[in-house]
């Protein structure tokens, strides 16, 4: 949902007009509430992972989708190469949170029809010194906020 407040950007504020947006033409925008922003990298996310599932050129998918084929190592020694696409889904067939006033959870099983499924994509890069995990999710929001920009 868009939303009008203070906060820091990376860009200059002074060509902004009323609210948030700038005034020049070629640079309009508003920003999301961050819940609202990770439900749309999720939507993002599955259907990326729906592509890729489909794609017959798994390696051309990724490299049309902008996904580096090298990384920088922490270092910055050597370049971490991707070796691998890991997907892991899970099924969420309840919930528990703490109770309130005591060390117990609070703990609802889920009928049939609310156990819902989750997908999740990560790249897995290496060098010879280091293993890096890449999540899907942080690679996608990396990518719109770099567009975004």
């Amino acid at each position: 949902m868009a939303h009008d407040h203070p906060h820091h950007h990376d860009h200059d504020h002074s060509s902004h007009g009323p609210g948030h947006n700038h005034t020049h033409p070629d640079h309009l925008h508003s920003h999301m509430h961050p819940e609202d922003q990770a439900a749309d990298i999720q939507v993002l996310a599955t259907q990326f992972i729906d592509g890729f599932l489909q794609a017959k050129d798994k390696s051309s998918y990724l490299k049309l989708a902008g996904v580096p084929f090298e990384r920088p190592s922490r270092t910055g020694a050597k370049a971490l190469k991707l070796i691998d696409v890991e997907l892991k889904t899970e099924w969420q067939v309840g919930t528990a949170s703490p109770s309130f006033g005591s060390r117990e959870l609070s703990y609802l099983p889920f009928p049939g029809e609310m156990v819902t499924e989750r997908t999740n994509m990560s790249l897995v890069y290496v060098s010879m010194d280091e293993k890096s995990t890449l999540d899907l999710r942080d690679f996608l929001y990396q990518r719109k906020k770099d567009l975004d920009k």
